[in-house]
């Protein structure tokens, strides 16, 4: 019922075109490391003793993180982490960090695991320290996800009642999907590892939601946008027509299935509702008044539930 329409422009986009705030990362095979979920910075410990492991007289190592293979290094925006990869009650110890581009770290001859998180993008690398200065790179794979929405005809809906939230393409056995970035608003660049996501679209806070599955390519932005048909819709229960709100008023909606799908309290009950059938139950000092009415896309209304004794129903109704 409340399918909708995904438009998708891609467009190259250079590393300096990903300018969302740097954030979590989910973490990626590279080089055989197996996946950490070094993000959340609660896996990882602080080295014990005197001195650090970041040395000024060790090894000199350069890092640096592509979007693509082919790609020219990203010049900002990165998060470097280096932990040792002998686990410490159960944590990584992290010997160093560093935020921007390429970085440049004193460490002592030994193996290590380096993490690179751009954005919501991030990969992990084993490498491993000399005597001698070196360089390694670490490639992202990742894209950028532009999201918005419009209703019918492309009317542009308000950014502040309009959210997504990105899941993990795959779901679980359970059908369940792993939240990724919940809350993103409209128009703003998130940086991810290449692949499948599953997008919601929420306008409103009713039922006004929209599914969508996005891929993300490495090196492009994506650029998505879905069709919401729906409309915002304002009650109010008035003693005649034209008339004056009732305040103190309780509504109760339902859907045509007559399944009770939002309540709330005062002398008008404004939502955004997804295109449909509707019966609105309002209750005022003891008594019960009951519309239906209908939802068409695109289509603002204001609907006037008359507080009459024609209109009344029995409580004893209103209460099943």
């Amino acid at each position: 019922m409340f399918e909708g329409t995904v438009r998708l422009f891609l467009a190259w986009l250079g590393a300096l075109m990903f300018m969302a705030p740097v954030s979590l990362a989910v973490a990626q095979n590279v080089d055989g490391v197996s996946d950490l979920k070094l993000p959340g910075i609660s896996s990882y410990a602080t080295p014990k003793g005197e001195t650090s492991l970041a040395l000024s007289g060790g090894g000199a190592i350069t890092l640096s993180a592509q979007l693509t293979d082919k790609g020219s290094d990203i010049t900002r925006g990165i998060v470097w982490r280096v932990f040792k990869p002998e686990a410490v009650n159960g944590k990584l110890p992290m010997v160093a960090s560093s935020h921007g581009g390429t970085a440049v770290f004193q460490l002592e001859p030994g193996s290590y695991l380096v993490h690179a998180s751009y954005g919501r993008a991030g990969a992990t690398k084993r490498i491993t320290v000399g005597k001698d200065a070196k360089r390694e790179s670490l490639v992202l794979d990742a894209g950028g996800l532009k999201l918005d929405a419009v209703l019918s005809g492309g009317v542009r809906i308000p950014s502040k009642k309009l959210r997504f939230s990105i899941y993990e393409g795959t779901a679980e056995a359970n059908g369940d999907r792993a939240l990724i970035i919940p809350d993103v608003e409209p128009n703003s660049v998130v940086r991810l590892n290449a692949g499948i996501y599953h997008v919601v679209s929420t306008y409103g806070a009713v039922n006004a939601v929209i599914r969508s599955d996005i891929r993300v390519e490495a090196g492009k932005l994506t650029e998505a946008t879905v069709e919401h048909h729906a409309a915002e819709i304002t009650m109010k229960l008035v003693r005649e027509t034209g008339g004056e709100a009732i305040a103190d008023t309780s509504w109760s909606l339902l859907n045509e299935s007559g399944d009770p799908i939002k309540e709330t309290v005062g002398a008008f009950a404004s939502m955004v509702l997804a295109e449909g059938d509707y019966t609105i139950i309002a209750k005022n000092r003891d008594r019960i008044y009951q519309k239906d009415f209908t939802v068409v896309a695109g289509q603002n209304q204001e609907i006037e539930v008359l507080a009459t004794e024609a209109a009344a129903m029995d409580p004893e109704e209103g209460a099943d």
